[in-house]
């Protein structure tokens, strides 16, 4: 089984679990704090790939790690424990949250823009998305210079592009022609 459908199998029991005990919410912000820090934590990440080290091993420093998480969560260590799975961990917190976020109506809105976005964009944006969609959206802003200005956004199979490199684009294939 390979680590992204092992990882989906995984969120969706915890999710279960979670939602049975109406903490749902409650995992899913361990989830993202669990992603942020093995992504953000060159250490950990390594740390929980390595064969090297034993899993009760693992499972403990895990659980020093995230001592404020809820239950479930924790319960959730002790199955990659048994399992021997801990390398697939940050897959699984992903793959909760964008569970979540379907169970929850929630959709996230992908914004590539020049620079980090500030109140004045991410309104435009945001006006932009209820063209889109209806439904409750989180943006998730990547920040990529090529684009020059304006901003690309991308909301499941849906994407406007209003970023400059595009407008020169559409302007040179005028021009061309």
């Amino acid at each position: 089984m390979s680590g992204t459908r092992a990882a989906i199998r995984y969120a969706k029991a915890i999710l279960e679990i979670a939602d049975s005990k109406k903490v749902a919410s409650e995992v899913s912000a361990d989830m993202a704090l669990i992603s942020s820090t093995i992504n953000t934590n060159a250490e950990l990440n390594i740390f929980i790939q390595s064969p090297t080290f034993k899993v009760e091993q693992k499972e403990n420093a895990l659980l020093e790690v995230f001592a404020n998480s809820n239950a479930v969560t924790k319960s959730l260590f002790h199955l990659l424990l048994e399992n021997k799975r801990f390398e697939i961990l940050g897959l699984i917190a992903v793959e909760y949250n964008k569970l979540f976020d379907i169970m929850n109506g929630v959709e996230v809105a992908k914004v590539t823009t020049a620079i980090p976005m500030d109140a004045a964009l991410e309104a435009k944006v945001s006006a932009k998305i209820a063209t889109f969609s209806d439904k409750k959206i989180t943006i998730e802003n990547t920040v990529d210079p090529s684009i020059i200005g304006g901003f690309i956004l991308r909301i499941g199979d849906k994407q406007y592009n209003a970023s400059v490199a595009n407008r020169l684009q559409v302007l040179k294939r005028e021009l061309n022609n």
